[in-house]
């Protein structure tokens, strides 16, 4: 395997053809006395969509993400992109950060100058997002991509390192865990998903805000996580088609996953790194291959059936409601529990972890909840990210 730099160097044409059709965009009419309820309102998109158009500036954006050292490597027949920034600090540990959907290593951004203090980054691109193009093909679920991602550390000289991982980064880095459980040395996790097993008294020891965030988790609009679950290759059209159907699909996250949950995306993150992200999305045509990860999880591996024992045997969730009917659960049953040290990072606007499941599943040895920050937490709050991965990891060394 050969590892070989990389440099962002969008083509020109391909901005001019974004701003193109931009300006060409059929506008969808919105029901009057509507909004967010419904999905993204027009009024706030077509001002979004104007300012990508004539005040976003990728070039700036491309240039800020290529002071970070940048690689490809071919692992598994798959090409993988990731940053690489090592540490001054001799005593440093190496550390993996991963993203989710619909993120990309530009959450990190704001995380990676404080982070190289204490640790060796590489952040890669999960396959079939961001710059880890093209998807080779069928099969990319989470426990192949923590296959890849060890043989990437190996690759890189790392014989001891720490894994970081939020939303589909959640699933991947356990599951790196138990490929590697003696050279891991921790796991931190955030906007980790946890379930029941269907163990007889288990919702009995759950408190007051433990059954809010079941009953939130069961109520979830999951509609994105259906479509792109079931029917990655359809949806993928439109999106890849139309530069405002790609930003209304992640915008809508956005909005709907951040802190404060009542306020506009903005309150919570920068309008631009949002929309380096979905350019990102749109520039490296990945709004087709970043859903099969959804596809393999959900379905080609049997996660998401009429029965929600499979996400719960899985670690990953349930079925088309979240959890169908616990009465008919009693067949669930968990997975192995993981030995590596884990951390979770849990947001109580945002995230629906439930600490006594988590402690079924995982080794947990750290756990914080926080007030301020959502589902993007690196992102949104990236001083509180770095002291409690940090923290986290210090109890380790």
């Amino acid at each position: 395997m050969t590892i070989r730099s990389f440099r962002i160097d969008v083509p020109q044409q391909d901005l001019e053809d974004l701003r193109t059709r931009l300006a060409m965009t059929r506008w969808q009419d919105q029901l009057p006395g509507t909004g967010w309820e419904r999905g993204v309102p027009l009024d706030y998109l077509k001002e979004l969509a104007d300012y990508w158009r004539t005040g976003y500036d990728w070039r700036a954006h491309e240039a800020r993400l290529n002071e970070l050292p940048q690689f490809t490597a071919m692992i598994d027949g798959q090409n993988i992109h990731f940053v690489h920034l090592r540490s001054a600090n001799p005593s440093a540990l190496p550390l993996m950060l991963l993203h989710g959907w619909p993120g990309s290593i530009v959450e990190f951004l704001d995380v990676i100058g404080p982070l190289s203090r204490d640790f060796h980054l590489v952040v890669p691109s999960l396959p079939g997002f961001g710059f880890s193009v093209p998807l080779s093909g069928p099969g990319w679920d989470a426990a192949r991509v923590a296959k890849a991602f060890t043989e990437l550390m190996a690759l890189l000289g790392y014989e001891r390192y720490g894994v970081q991982g939020g939303d589909a980064g959640a699933f991947v880095a356990p599951e790196m865990g138990k490929l590697e459980p003696e050279r891991i040395v921790g796991i931190h996790l955030n906007a980790a998903l946890t379930f029941p097993a269907g163990a007889e008294g288990e919702m009995d020891t759950l408190s007051q805000e433990e059954r809010r965030r079941w009953e939130a988790m069961e109520n979830l609009n999951d509609g994105y996580l259906q479509t792109q679950s079931k029917r990655p290759q359809t949806v993928s059209y439109g999106l890849h088609d139309s530069p405002v159907g790609q930003l209304a699909w992640i915008m809508e996250k956005f909005k709907e996953l951040t802190e404060p949950v009542d306020g506009l995306p903005e309150e919570s993150l920068d309008r631009d790194l949002m929309l380096t992200d979905v350019t990102i999305y749109w520039l490296t045509g990945t709004a087709g291959s970043s859903a099969q990860f959804y596809y393999e999880n959900m379905t080609a591996n049997g996660w998401a059936s009429d029965s929600a024992g499979d996400w719960g045997e899985a670690g990953l969730g349930t079925d088309a409601n979240w959890g169908g009917d616990s009465a008919d659960s009693a067949d669930w049953a968990a997975a192995a529990r993981g030995t590596v040290p884990t951390g979770v990072l849990v947001s109580k606007a945002c995230d629906l972890t439930i600490r006594s499941w988590a402690e079924r599943d995982h080794n947990i040895v750290h756990w914080a909840e926080y007030d301020k920050g959502g589902h993007f937490f690196a992102a949104e709050q990236p001083g509180l990210f770095t002291e409690d991965v940090t923290t986290f990891f210090s109890k380790l060394r």
